[in-house]
């Protein structure tokens, strides 16, 4: 009868300077701010606008963007008001923005450059 010992996967000690945990420093946020200008801070929370031509394209981009933040596991808070949307991003258990909402607002813009800001 053969031993079959396993031994348990070593752990690694080394953590990512900000592994999405960590709130992001105030230089970090300014430089985010500077790679996407379109979004901006407002009450702690990174923030965009978008346009639309009525109430049903902008729901329409809503429920795409509800798609896309199931998959990436972490949701904006969302405000529709007729033909505009407010996004906003801010990770409440790290207790600010950490470099998951900066993903995410990356996301956002890459995949919906073509919406009208406002």
């Amino acid at each position: 009868m053969q031993s079959s010992k396993r031994t348990p996967p070593q752990s690694s000690k080394h953590t990512p300077i900000n592994s999405g945990k960590q709130k992001l420093s105030e230089q970090e946020i300014h430089d985010l701010l500077r790679k996407y200008p379109e979004w901006a801070i407002e009450n702690g929370m990174l923030v965009r606008f978008w346009t639309f031509n009525d109430f049903v394209q902008a729901v329409a981009f809503v429920n795409r963007v509800a798609r896309l933040a199931e998959q990436a596991g972490h949701h904006p808070d969302i405000d529709i008001r007729y033909n505009r949307v407010k996004l906003a991003l801010v990770s409440h258990d790290a207790g600010g923005i950490t470099a998951r909402d900066a993903e995410m607002a990356g996301k956002l813009s890459t995949g919906f450059a073509v919406a009208r800001s406002a």
